[in-house]
């Protein structure tokens, strides 16, 4: 314990700990017994949130849950004679927890809630679940987002198995698409003696708190490991799998615009050097069959470094079928061109757009900006640091609304956007204020990790400094699928931002 370091959990699931073959009958006690083991959800006769305890009447039924590989320190016999087992029995005061993991059920009777204590906190299945709810805990369950754990051996609360690559990251349980480098990463609270499974051989191992290994291989593939007690090595925390597939399918965007659209592309928003040019130019996507219509400007992602207004024909037609006119700027890109390069560039496309886009029909009393991944964060920027607009004598309130979907929001660690020779701080967080405009803010179930905690934690500073802010969590996509199917009519990124903007 004097070693443990457990870090939040970066992804959009949180760690509850669950007892699911309990065999206890008095609900208070077990309530007692659970509170006092630090147990969340309890298989139990009937389904009812209890002081902050989950009761599940049909608790891991239909459900793949992890069992223990076979083990011979995992599988130690319990004293079989009498005069045995009442000596066990006797250290039960002073060594509740070693003495239940050697001799169990076997030898203890539940004789009081410390017993009953002592043996819901012996092995848990922890279940990971975006919420303590009778749906949200049967969902995780049904999708194998469980790990098991010897808990008695050390709180295993903060570990983590994910399998990441350029489309997001994946937790224990999911199917994770090979795509270029898929790498599985597990992250433990202390050190211990890792083992990397596929389809039950071992292909790695480690003896220390963290393991990684690119994958290229389809198959299941678990997390085991041991801790060493009195020179025996026993078995700590096993994992369900994380299946890598060769799955990866996207469906590709229509190239034909809607009949109700018209593109004005290679509009130039600012000057600047030459070299610059091809970044200081917007494209238009205008409903023809309308006038007055609400203007969308987006900001494409990829990193602050790659990426280009020319990728996304689809989204600008998607919108502007249903009535929105849109306007994609390129803006520069790094390492060539430092922050505040690209706020700089966003902020002058805004401008443009502020004085000309009434020409094409637009309203300039409702022009929202929306962008993805590194273009939430600058869309964010925007719409916090009045410093930008000003500059353009544009007053804050021309951004209607925000649309920040995957995006950065505190860049603190990143020494790139720290405030150096002149240059402001990046981080949107540091802005926020009270007359700041309405926000939706979005993250993925795949997201890259880190995100949905950054959307959290920038929710919740926008609420609490009065602004309108809402908070929306995209099933099924990953981070870069989010964006790459927002064309579709059904999908549920478009219509949530069809409906802050309408």
């Amino acid at each position: 314990m004097k070693r443990r370091v457990a870090p939040p959990r970066i992804g959009i699931y949180q760690d509850f700990r669950a007892v699911l073959d309990v065999q206890e009958a008095d609900p208070d006690r077990l309530l007692r017994a659970a509170k006092d083991a630090g147990v969340r959800v309890v298989a139990s006769s009937r389904t009812e949130m209890r002081e902050g305890v989950l009761f599940l009447s049909d608790a891991g039924e239909g459900s793949t849950l992890p069992q223990f590989p076979e083990a011979p320190a995992a599988n130690r016999p319990a004293p079989d004679s009498s005069r045995e087992r009442r000596r066990v029995e006797s250290q039960f005061k002073r060594y509740p927890d070693e003495v239940y993991a050697v001799a169990g059920g076997a030898v203890l009777t539940a004789r009081g809630d410390g017993h009953l204590a002592v043996a819901l906190r012996n092995t848990s299945h922890h279940i990971l679940a975006r919420e303590l709810t009778d749906s949200g805990i049967h969902e995780s369950l049904a999708e194998g987002h469980v790990y098991l754990a010897h808990d008695w051996l050390c709180d295993p609360t903060g570990f983590s198995f994910i399998a990441q690559n350029a489309l997001g990251a994946f937790e224990i349980g999911d199917t994770a698409p090979i795509l270029g480098e898929t790498r599985l990463e597990a992250i433990l609270p202390v050190p211990a003696k890792i083992k990397l499974l596929r389809n039950g051989a071992v292909i790695a191992t480690a003896n220390d708190s963290k393991i990684a290994f690119d994958a290229k291989e389809e198959g299941d593939y678990r997390l085991a490991a041991w801790l060493n007690v009195a020179g025996e090595d026993r078995p700590w925390i096993f994992s369900n799998p994380i299946r890598i597939r060769n799955v990866f399918r996207l469906e590709p965007p229509p190239r034909a615009l809607a009949p109700n659209v018209e593109v004005h592309s290679g509009i130039t928003y600012t000057e600047g050097p030459p070299g610059d040019a091809v970044k200081h130019k917007l494209d238009l996507y205008l409903p023809k069959d309308k006038t007055n219509f609400p203007v969308m400007i987006f900001l494409h992602g990829g990193s602050w470094r790659w990426g280009d207004r020319g990728q996304y024909p689809a989204l600008g037609n998607r919108f502007a079928k249903a009535g929105i006119g849109v306007v994609i700027p390129s803006y520069r890109l790094m390492p060539e061109h430092p922050h505040p390069a690209q706020i700089e560039d966003v902020a002058a496309a805004f401008a443009w757009v502020y004085r000309n886009i009434a020409q094409h029909g637009g309203d300039v009393k409702r022009i929202y900006v929306v962008g993805h991944s590194a273009g939430a964060h600058l869309a964010s920027l925007l719409a916090l640091d009045n410093d930008y607009l000003k500059r353009y004598d544009i007053p804050p309130e021309a951004i209607r609304g925000v649309a920040a979907m995957s995006g950065l929001y505190d860049l603190s660690p990143l020494p790139v956007f720290q405030p150096v020779n002149g240059r402001r701080d990046g981080s949107p967080l540091h802005y926020v204020h009270s007359q700041a405009p309405a926000f939706l803010i979005t993250f993925c179930q795949w997201d890259y990790p880190g995100l949905p905690k950054q959307a959290r934690d920038f929710e919740a500073a926008l609420r609490k400094a009065f602004v309108a802010a809402k908070l929306i969590y995209i099933a099924g996509q990953s981070h870069m699928s989010e964006v790459l199917n927002i064309w579709k009519d059904d999908d549920p990124l478009a219509l949530a931002i069809l409906d802050f903007v309408q």
